[in-house]
């Protein structure tokens, strides 16, 4: 999909056409963001854009069940409170949402391991409930790890082999994951993009989750591979021990997808330092310290 240039005299003139009494408000960009870009309206809002995406079903999911799940989560999240439609001035989905105030992760750190870490917990263990019938599948995740090796070994040929470091212990890891039983359970609800970009910290401790358009019904060792991608190292026990519903099974396959996350960062990371579309230079230290994490298992 061909990228559309989004100034915020577009986003102005969207709201004059479509939700004028949000119009007088202050527009100003948010950066990060690929597949949407956020731009802040006045001080409670953001209006989220679509731009890169290829379809408009992540906003659509989002407007569907955040505002299901957002009242029994205990972490803010984004609500949408208007929608934005195609129109000739802009021919793409956007939506107006609440905003979530705290510093993404990705430019923050984390000082205050235990509180994070049964926070993290609190939150996996009110959004994994069952979910039902008509909820999302994903075309993309939420397999078991061992449909996912194309992927891994695509990560982990592309990052430059000195920064992955012990290749044998990362591909024991993944391997552990692929031999891991397969989730028996029922569905449940799995935000499936945990990492530090998609959450927001203040106080050096979590303080709202944000970018629900991977939400899916599935296996919720998606999001359990957190403890280690988000977490800092020495608290992930302390974290499974607080949301006290994964088994050895699960945690296995979380160990190993948080393995293949942390290379994806790493090659988003070498990406921005090499000055490629779509690199993210901030990602690499987070995803480098994650795999540490995830290869000492703590």
């Amino acid at each position: 999909m061909t990228e559309i240039e989004i100034t915020a005299e577009l986003v102005r003139d969207l709201l004059r056409e479509q939700h004028p009494d949000l119009a007088g408000l202050a527009v100003r960009e948010v950066a990060g963001g690929w597949g949407n870009q956020m731009w802040r309206l006045g001080d409670e809002l953001a209006v989220r854009m679509q731009r890169m995406d290829p379809t408009p079903e992540p906003q659509l999911k989002e407007r569907r069940w955040l505002p299901v799940l957002a009242p029994r989560l205990p972490l803010p999240v984004p609500t949408p409170v208007r929608s934005g439609e195609p129109s000739g001035r802009f021919p793409k989905h956007w939506t107006v949402m609440t905003w979530v105030h705290g510093e993404p992760l990705d430019h923050g750190a984390i000082s205050r391991g235990a509180h994070a870490a049964d926070t993290l917990a609190a939150f996996l263990r009110a959004l994994h409930v069952a979910a039902p019938a008509e909820a999302p599948a994903s075309a993309d995740l939420g397999a078991h790890p061992k449909a996912c090796t194309a992927g891994f070994e695509r990560f982990l040929q592309a990052v430059d082999p000195g920064a992955v470091g012990d290749v044998h212990a990362v591909r024991a890891v993944w391997a552990d994951a692929v031999a891991a039983p397969e989730w028996e359970g029922p569905p449940v609800w799995v935000h499936g993009d945990l990492h530090p970009a998609n959450v927001v910290v203040s106080d050096g401790t979590l303080s709202g989750v944000v970018d629900f358009g991977s939400l899916f019904a599935g296996d919720p060792a998606w999001d359990l591979a957190a403890a280690w991608v988000l977490l800092p190292a020495g608290t992930a026990a302390r974290f499974f021990d607080a949301y006290a519903h994964a088994d050895e099974a699960a945690i296995r396959r979380a160990r190993g997808l948080a393995a293949m996350k942390s290379l994806f960062l790493m090659l988003m990371g070498q990406n921005g330092d090499r000055g490629l579309p779509g690199g993210k230079p901030a990602w690499g230290p987070a995803g480098r310290a994650a795999l540490d994490r995830v290869l000492k298992g703590v």
